[in-house]
């Protein structure tokens, strides 16, 4: 009875994600290149966010509401992207200059 109660996915998805976070303090700690840095980074962090979706937020668990999920993430993934890109322009790239 308390094995079915107890959250083992949820408990291995923590671990995991603290699995993952140690190794992307390799790129601090390591004496690598840039460019092993940002793959290090990349793979470690597209890992994450595929955990933290698939076991915390539970993107795959509901059959019937597909289609609006994935929209609601390709919206959020856009918000990202234009905030990033949009601080970028500004302060980066010097557009208020």
């Amino acid at each position: 009875m308390m094995k079915q109660l107890f959250p083992m996915k949820h408990v291995m998805g923590y671990v995991a994600s603290l699995v993952l976070s140690a190794a992307a303090l390799i790129v601090i700690y390591g004496d690598l290149s840039s460019t092993a840095n940002m793959v290090v980074l990349l793979i470690t962090a597209l890992i994450q966010a595929s955990l933290q979706l698939f076991v915390f937020m539970h993107i795959g668990e509901s059959a019937d509401s597909k289609k609006e999920l994935y929209i609601n993430i390709a919206y959020a993934m856009f918000v990202a992207l234009v905030t990033i890109f949009g601080t970028l322009f500004i302060f980066v790239w010097g557009w208020y200059a």
